[in-house]
């Protein structure tokens, strides 16, 4: 609906109450989805969520979130800044200057998605670089599997996550308890049953709606299209505010490959692109813990082809993708165009 409300009224769908002169930055998400971010201090309300991960004011923090068009990188900047910490912008890819960088100048900490962290880290184990300095780290944009987190902490390195969005921000986030994810104070969560509005049961899984009263960005009953559920009781780290079990999948077909949201739109967009296909449908699976992407394309095709359709995946979704030609009629009829495989056991 979003994406729907900003193509009638540019630039916000008239969601947002305050006018580019007082704005810090506008982003632009996949879809594409236009959001804000305001001149307050920590105005994603992140340093809550640092500090319960350890980092603290001092702190040299490494961020290889993307600090292009998305707001990821900013996100975590702005609370670190809050926090008292240091930022080094290391955005994504150039693994080993990344890794040079970490070495020469000791960072306490990292922010950015588990598996990039973990590239990061066999990256420097195939140059021969330490980084002692290195302990804790703060995740998010995707699934925070078990044998990612244990390889991180054979490292050394205390991994904890956090639920964020590019509209609201940190949602909840992991404490010390490791006992699902605690709702940031500054929000008002609610877990409802998809497609109809109506609470569920505490412990049943729903959607993820958030109401915010920010006073650039305010919205009420935002729908996420999130999967989460509550958690009863308190947080055994002594906070009382409301638990979530973190982030359980999309309600809807929408979905997050290395921490970029992609829509059933943009598959019909490269699909539109090559007339030779009659249907596609995009896979994404995690083979070792690391997110992969690949679009089944019913048509028949040489190699050029296939790179054509792989150059319009990356350029309609800005992610890497393998692309599979498939004989006509052979996808699965089930209404699908996005298929998210991806096994969290």
């Amino acid at each position: 609906e979003l994406i729907e409300l900003q193509k009638v009224q540019r630039p916000f769908g008239g969601l947002v109450a305050t006018p580019y002169g007082k704005l810090g930055r506008v982003f632009s998400s996949p879809g594409p989805i236009y959001e804000p971010e305001g001149r307050s201090a920590d105005w994603w309300r992140t340093a809550r969520a640092l500090f319960a991960a350890g980092f603290r004011a001092g702190d040299l923090v490494h961020n290889s979130f993307s600090y292009h068009m998305t707001p990821g990188a900013w996100i975590l900047e702005a609370g670190a800044h809050a926090l008292g910490c240091t930022v080094f912008p290391g955005g994504v890819g150039q693994t080993e200057q990344q890794v040079q960088a970490m070495a020469d100048l000791g960072p306490a900490g990292y922010v950015g998605t588990p598996s990039f962290l973990r590239i990061l880290m066999d990256k420097a184990d195939e140059l021969g670089i330490k980084v002692p300095s290195l302990t804790k780290a703060l995740v998010s944009g995707e699934a925070f599997l078990p044998p990612v987190r244990d390889a991180l902490r054979a490292r050394g390195i205390e991994g904890f996550q956090a639920y964020a969005t590019a509209d609201l921000g940190v949602i909840a986030y992991e404490t010390a308890a490791r006992e699902g994810l605690l709702v940031d104070e500054g929000l008002i969560v609610e877990i409802v049953r998809p497609g109809t509005g109506d609470p569920v049961a505490e412990g049943e899984v729903g959607e993820v709606v958030v109401t915010t009263f920010n006073r650039d960005y305010p919205l009420v009953r935002f729908g996420t299209g999130d999967l989460s559920a509550v958690l009863p009781g308190r947080s055994p780290c002594g906070r009382t505010a409301t638990r979530i079990k973190g982030w359980m999948g999309r309600a809807d077909q929408t979905t997050k490959v290395k921490g970029m949201f992609v829509h059933p739109e943009q598959v019909a967009d490269v699909v539109k692109r090559h007339p030779e296909i009659g249907k596609a449908r995009l896979v994404v699976t995690n083979p070792d813990a690391n997110d992969a992407m690949t679009l089944h394309c019913e048509a028949s095709g040489d190699e050029a082809l296939t790179r054509a359709i792989a150059d319009s995946v990356r350029d309609c979704t800005k992610l890497r993708g393998e692309v599979k030609l498939v004989a006509p009629g052979s996808l699965p009829n089930d209404g699908k165009v996005i298929e998210d495989a991806r096994k969290y056991d």
